[in-house]
């Protein structure tokens, strides 16, 4: 059973935070996914990497199951849905097609980020809205890098953050997380193969752990 955390914002603005990497504010029946980079095993096969293969198929089927855990109506991707122009494989957008033709009710909203500018927009028969960001919805300012915008609280990708826990002796465990500060809060890379970024983290920062089926929050630092 999958275990989801709950990040509120002084304002009271609130986010459910989910094991599948995406965010969740039942306000607005809005899913956030940052950094699926959809395709990217594609491309780095092209360029002669072996990785394994299915990941496109495994990352929609846990974007299904947030779907499935949220009930969302529509789904913004906070920058870097494709990974490069190598990601319009026939055999990868057939797959991304035959998702979006599942759930043909379902708003999609893509907030440009730097991979999307070199893969170009989604094909039209995905009916995804792209645009530059910041996006406003509600309390949040939508946008791909890290920054603070004016009169909202900031929400974003691009930096795959990460965390790092010590366990015995000197063995540590490095794990996606959420990372929230006082204008900015970056969410973890939905996508495979995207690596960890440890963020510094300051007093009062809010530091959420995803390990597996489950969101821990982290002692705050102390001020």
């Amino acid at each position: 059973m999958s275990t989801a955390a709950w990040h509120t914002l002084p304002g009271g603005a609130r986010l459910q935070l989910l094991p599948h990497k995406a965010a969740f504010d039942p306000d607005q029946s809005l899913l956030l996914v940052a950094d699926a980079h959809l395709g990217k095993a594609v491309s780095f096969r092209r360029l002669g990497v072996p990785v394994p293969a299915g990941t496109t198929a495994q990352g929609l089927a846990r974007l299904d199951a947030a779907l499935a855990a949220t009930g969302a109506r529509e789904v913004v991707f906070l920058g870097d849905l494709l990974h490069s122009v190598r990601a319009l494989a026939p055999a990868t957008m057939a797959e991304v097609q035959a998702w979006r033709d599942r759930h043909p009710d379902l708003a999609l909203t893509l907030v440009r980020g730097n991979h999307d500018a070199h893969a170009g927009d989604p094909p039209p028969g995905l009916r995804v809205t792209a645009v530059d960001g910041p996006l406003r919805r509600g309390p949040w300012a939508l946008v791909h890098a890290p920054q603070a915008v004016a009169g909202a609280y900031a929400l974003a990708g691009h930096v795959h953050p990460g965390v790092v826990l010590a366990g015995r002796g000197r063995q540590t465990l490095r794990l996606p997380c959420f990372h929230f500060g006082p204008q900015c809060g970056v969410l973890p890379a939905f996508g495979e193969f995207t690596g960890l970024h440890v963020l510094p983290r300051a007093p009062g920062d809010a530091v959420y752990a995803v390990a597996d089926d489950r969101v821990q929050a982290l002692a705050t630092l102390p001020g």
